[in-house]
């Protein structure tokens, strides 16, 4: 592990109006005291109490460089467990680039990506989650990702993952031990036992993994792709959701031909909203790779809308969208109800039906996006097929990191095995195994079970000063 001493600007590298200069490491306090001379007394920043404000001006040799506050902390109660000096400086991009570049001449080196993080993390102050919490912080998109960040800043996922840990390690224990001493620790009647503990862990593991699709979709957004045939009301519906004029509406067929992104929220959900090119055989070029685009678009979204004209008979184009929207999530939005009708949701079913094509999970709302109707319901709808109607944030755990979704499932998969190897009988140490294997997935989240290059790669991914 790296002791020596860093430094980064902590802030935005743009004009505002304080910017931070961070430094962190053994020679911190020592660092400081070269660039830094007190206004009000002659004290070093190594011989002042820890947590306390100092002003001063920050020095280069003889030339002063700027008017300064200085905050001094002192290991361990600092973020790193190092101690850490904090200049807060005006915030112009050319004097925090010079207030660094005296700092890295006097004793420190420039912190890589993520390093103050880090050093948190290889210094037992948080765990790997915690650490990874710090990020999605910065990242928060909407309420929720804030406070789920901020929850599992505080310890939701570690200590969970902690008592479970615990408790397999009970168990893993108890084997080990009756198998080594026979004579003195029975193993009748445990398996019994065993097995009940086994069904809760195996339980509480798997209701992590099933929200963790809801957890990442509300810190991330739903991504949405709205198909339809052209001229269907595709882009009005776009327009509305957004709030302002984003895409064109005219009366001519295929005049979305390239594909429109928007993110907006309803109501606390975010939709990445991808407005594509109507569904259609054409002869145009460049429509035709729209039409392919929208395709690729739909094949990964989460939420299709599937406008539709009801006012106009279902064709050839309607059955090339329900071939691609089979077995997806879907609001069917059967639009111009102002108009005279021609198609309902039973002509769509049926037709679905007669195509032999799976459903998955379809609502059917009548709307105007000329007259402004059914977006209520439509918003409503969206809270209920993804959310049960409610997506408050409680006491419920919410996972919305990949990698700890992926150490879960392998964990849970791990937790069926020990099931399995009681329901088929097998040996003690059967169990044992299995338990330690899910025990070691659990561990990955925390960081307990990784190995140097993945700990580099995410905090690789932070930014410069955090």
């Amino acid at each position: 592990m790296k002791t020596d001493t860093i430094a980064a600007i902590a802030t935005a590298v743009s004009d505002s109006g304080i910017g931070i200069i961070r430094i962190s490491g053994e020679n911190a306090l020592e660092t400081a005291d070269r660039v830094y001379r007190s206004k009000n007394n002659k004290k070093k920043l190594s011989d002042v109490d820890s947590h306390t404000i100092h002003y001063g001006l920050i020095y280069d040799g003889d030339e002063l460089i700027d008017e300064v506050m200085v905050a001094v902390m002192k290991a361990p109660n600092t973020y790193t467990k190092e101690d850490t000096v904090e200049i807060d400086c005006h915030g112009g991009i050319f004097v925090m680039s010079k207030i660094l570049d005296v700092v890295l001449r006097n004793g420190c080196r420039l912190a890589e990506p993520g390093e103050f993080t880090k050093r948190a993390f290889l210094n037992g102050r948080i765990d790997l989650s915690r650490a990874e919490a710090v990020m999605d912080l910065i990242h928060s998109k909407n309420e929720f990702a804030l406070k789920s960040s901020v929850r599992q800043l505080k310890g939701s996922v570690s200590d969970k993952v902690h008592s479970l840990r615990d408790e397999i390690l009970y168990e893993i224990a108890f084997i080990e031990s009756a198998l080594d001493d026979p004579e003195h620790i029975s193993l009748v009647g445990y398996t019994e036992k065993l097995e009940e503990k086994s069904v809760r862990i195996y339980n509480d593991i798997k209701k992590l993994v099933d929200n963790a699709d809801n957890g990442k979709m509300l810190k991330d957004g739903i991504n949405t792709v709205i198909v339809g045939k052209p001229n269907v009301g595709k882009s009005s519906l776009l327009n509305i959701l957004v709030g302002e004029d984003k895409a064109i509406v005219t009366s001519i067929a295929g005049t979305t031909r390239d594909i429109l992104e928007e993110s907006i929220k309803l109501h606390g959900i975010g939709l990445n909203i991808i407005d594509t090119a109507g569904i259609r055989d054409t002869n145009d070029e460049v429509e035709r790779i729209g039409v392919e685009r929208t395709k690729k678009y739909a094949g990964n979204a989460d939420l299709i809308i599937y406008v539709v004209d009801a006012s106009c008979h279902l064709d050839e184009n309607d059955d090339e969208i329900m071939k691609l929207i089979a077995g997806k999530k879907v609001i069917v939005l059967l639009n111009k109800s102002d108009l005279d009708q021609n198609v309902g949701e039973e002509d769509i079913a049926k037709k679905m039906t007669d195509m032999s094509l799976s459903s998955g999970i379809v609502r059917f709302i009548r709307t105007s996006t000329k007259e402004k109707t059914g977006i209520d319901e439509f918003e409503n709808t969206i809270k209920d097929m993804f959310f049960h109607g409610n997506i408050a944030v409680n006491d419920e755990i919410y996972i919305t990191n990949q990698r700890h979704k992926e150490a879960l499932a392998e964990a849970c998969e791990s937790m069926q095995m020990v099931l399995n190897s009681l329901a088929d009988h097998m040996p003690e140490d059967f169990y044992s195994i299995d338990l330690m294997s899910a025990y070691a997935s659990l561990g990955k989240i925390i960081g307990e079970e990784v190995d140097d290059d993945l700990v580099n790669e995410i905090f690789g991914k932070f930014c410069m000063g955090k």
